[in-house]
């Protein structure tokens, strides 16, 4: 198979096989080393389409993610730990090795959102996790007057992030923290967002990921907007990749590909007026031509590519 000869998966592959191997996948030097070899192989910009990838590959890239999903949450639980030792958590959030990250990233998201709903009042974020730092860094520096509601499956990691910004009052009194799957949350509690946002790590599987949001779909508020993470070109051997396709009850408005260290590539939709759902249509994508794709990238000088969808 070409796959199989591609300079790229042949790292990604010996990669995979090592980490497979490891017993623990919290943060070790062993492990960590592992997955920044893993990281600065998939972030150049590839031609590669894993939709095409043999099958031997596919199911390669399918446990890999889910073992990057594992790995990233034993990172920010051990980092929710020392920071929840601190006295002032949040003004130690440097500590965290992707803190700079999220910090692109949530600007990011920012950006790409204001140009759709400037100014929510109330966003949820589901799959927020023990260090919750997307909710944080958008409720300190740029939706700085919006409540963010926060839920987890996982009432330890609820309770740890929840102690995070309990001494920063600017912060933790426009925090709230639910314990819940979020496909057990009715209509009349998600309609009450302006926005929500998916985490990366709900859905490590496609399949469970559309499920999520076809119950987003039909249960948020009409006109809401929906921010999903996804990947792109070799990026997507470390998080499922969400096409316009699994936007069932949405309206694609933008998708953002960055080509720095940023990984997730950034989906911004609309949820559907309720006739539209009721009836059962899918995502609504615009012909080629009325789409656009043009540099943006406030974050740095390096070219990325946004596909505004009127």
């Amino acid at each position: 198979m070409v796959c199989l000869t591609d300079p790229l998966v042949q790292k990604v592959k010996q990669l995979y096989e090592k980490i497979s191997k490891l017993e623990d996948l919290s943060p070790s030097k062993d492990t960590d080393e592992l997955f920044t070899e893993l990281v600065r192989a998939c972030i150049p910009p590839h031609p590669i389409d894993v939709t095409k990838l043999c099958a031997e590959i596919q199911e390669m890239r399918a446990k890999l993610i889910t073992l990057c999903g594992r790995a990233e949450g034993l990172l920010e639980k051990h980092y929710a730990t020392i920071l929840g030792g601190l006295e002032r958590p949040l003004d130690h959030l440097h500590l965290f090795p992707y803190y700079s990250n999220y910090l692109k990233l949530s600007r990011l998201e920012f950006d790409l959102l204001a140009h759709h709903c400037p100014n929510p009042s109330r966003v949820a974020f589901v799959g927020s996790g023990p260090l919750p730092l997307t909710s944080i860094v958008l409720a300190s520096h740029h939706l700085k007057s919006a409540v963010f509601h926060n839920f987890d499956i996982d009432a330890a990691a609820n309770s740890m992030a929840s102690k995070l910004v309990a001494p920063h009052h600017d912060v933790s009194g426009r925090m709230v923290f639910h314990t819940n799957d979020i496909m057990n949350v009715p209509a009349a509690a998600l309609r009450e967002y302006d926005v929500v946002f998916l985490a990366a790590l709900v859905g490590m599987d496609i399949e469970e990921k559309m499920h999520v949001i076809e119950h987003l779909g039909q249960n948020m508020a009409p006109g809401a907007i929906l921010m999903l993470r996804s990947a792109h070109g070799a990026r997507a051997f470390l998080y499922p990749v969400v096409e316009p396709r699994h936007l069932r009850g949405f309206e694609l408005l933008s998708l953002f590909h960055p080509t720095d260290e940023v990984i997730n590539s950034v989906v911004v939709a609309r949820r559907l007026q309720s006739h539209h759902v009721e009836k059962g249509f899918g995502p609504l994508v615009l012909c080629s031509k009325c789409s656009e794709v043009q540099p943006f990238n406030p974050l740095c000088q390096e070219v990325a590519v946004e596909e505004h969808l009127c």
